[in-house]
């Protein structure tokens, strides 16, 4: 028995409708690299991030793996797994749901990617790995919060891993590899300092919060909270078929998006929008075309349309836009649309 509060539901979440869309696309897609939400105290954030997992599909783990790989995935696997199937093992399965992994601000370097026992490695010719909160992370959601206090090498770390999908760990010419594929969420109040521009740009996705100012809205936000807080099962057992429809559309959008098709003049439209706003890099080019796929994919949708893209450009652009110190990036998405009415009439 359990004396934790159960988690609050999405959807049951008032508002933050860019919040919650980038968390659902780098669900849909983890090579997005990761979702990056910046607001004040008590805007949803962690509420949101704890209460993804409930919504997200079941899945299939090796049984007895230490890494949790992906049983769907055979060419993804572990090296232990890999030597099980080498031995004649066949592998078996357990259908098990997704959880929220945190990382405490205090986690070292080993903590985070695991250790490798050199001593062992030079007197038994075998490695020894510990495994590290990566690892419990393959397949799961890692949440950061206050990622901003985080130390940059380590945020270098895990946005390396969210975007390559496995964890690399070498000690004294001697290294690991296995599985490092995880949604990876971090939250911060930028009143309490920003993260360096290029540890920034490494988020697929990043999205400013704030309190509603629609006087009903809020209102709202009072009621579900209080409805919550006086009976929190029956509050739930209120959202159970909301709750299971989107769990059934992003089940659907993450079997589908890697069907979806870019044609080149989405691509050259991605292209152009980042030329446009004077956006360095290719980055953020590629993960509007990324974004826009799971966008898509999520509509049921198997083809990119230019909007698309636009509709994705206020997730990926804007925290990659040159701006002067104490500058707010924002994009003006009325111009955005005339741009691309513009754009398609040429």
């Amino acid at each position: 028995m359990t004396l934790r509060r159960p988690d609050y539901p999405f959807s049951a979440i008032v508002g933050q409708e860019e919040m919650k869309e980038a968390l659902i696309l780098n669900t849909i897609d983890t090579s997005i690299g990761g979702v990056l939400i910046r607001g004040e105290k008590g805007t949803a954030k962690s509420t949101a991030v704890r209460g993804l997992a409930e919504v997200l599909p079941n899945r299939k783990t090796v049984v007895g793996c230490r890494f949790h790989c992906d049983w769907t995935h055979p060419d993804k696997l572990c090296p232990e797994c890999l030597a099980r199937v080498d031995e004649g093992e066949e592998l078996q399965y357990e259908s098990i749901p997704m959880k929220v992994v945190e990382l405490p601000l205090s986690a070292t370097e080993d903590r985070v990617a695991g250790t490798l026992d050199i001593e062992h490695a030079l007197t038994t010719g075998k490695k020894k790995f510990e495994p590290g909160i990566l690892a419990e992370a393959n397949g799961n959601l890692l949440y950061v919060d206050e990622v901003n206090l985080l130390d940059d090498h380590l945020v270098d770390l895990l946005l390396d891993s969210a975007a390559l999908g496995v964890n690399y760990v070498e000690r004294e010419g001697i290294s690991f590899m296995h599985p490092a594929r995880f949604a990876l969420v971090g939250t911060m109040n930028p009143e309490e300092g920003d993260l360096r521009p290029q540890l920034l740009d490494r988020f697929g996705l990043a999205v400013d919060v704030k309190g509603e100012t629609d006087p009903e809205l809020r209102v709202q936000v009072i009621k579900n909270r209080m409805d919550y807080e006086l009976d929190p099962e029956t509050f739930r057992a209120s959202f159970e078929q909301q709750q299971e429809e989107l769990s059934q559309r992003i089940t659907r959008a993450q079997n589908l998006v890697h069907r979806v098709k870019v044609g080149e003049e989405v691509l050259s439209v991605a292209v152009e929008l980042a030329l446009h706003l004077k956006v360095d890099g290719h980055r953020a080019d590629i993960n509007l075309i990324k974004a826009a796929k799971a966008w898509a994919a999520y509509e049921g949708r198997e083809e990119v349309r230019a909007e698309d893209i636009i509709h994705v450009a206020k997730l990926v652009l804007p925290h990659r836009m040159r701006r002067l110190p104490f500058e707010e990036a924002r994009l003006d998405m009325t111009e955005l649309e005339v741009w691309l009415r513009d754009r398609l009439a040429q």
